[in-house]
């Protein structure tokens, strides 16, 4: 089964990011912001670190590197990366996620 995003979401700015196979939407605060991303091809995310992160995983899986530790994470699942810890990924085709930011310019609008 393949998860989407319902049309409220979809209305939302496209969210400006440099990985091909990968879309989605930004809400953005002041100080924060949230990121509703599709992955539509298996894509390695290479190692880097910015301020905090909490994702939910709503399908998919995800392959997460942080601190030479591998975790793989499903739907249903979600992590913290604290601020300034580098990691790294491989995320599958068909992964969907909300990934929260402590940061307002993470990503920007297209």
């Amino acid at each position: 089964m393949t998860w989407e995003f319902p049309e409220f979401i979809c209305t939302l700015p496209e969210v400006d990011i440099q990985l091909a196979g990968v879309s989605g939407h930004v809400l953005q605060d002041k100080r924060q912001q949230a990121v509703f991303l599709r992955f539509d091809r298996d894509v390695d995310v290479p190692e880097h670190s910015h301020r905090a992160q909490w994702e939910l995983v709503l399908a998919g899986e995800v392959r997460l590197q942080v601190q030479d530790q591998e975790r793989v994470y499903r739907a249903g699942d979600s992590f913290f990366i604290p601020k300034g810890v580098p990691h790294g990924a491989t995320v599958m085709a068909g992964y969907r996620a909300v990934i929260f930011f402590d940061q307002a310019d993470r990503y920007q609008a297209k």
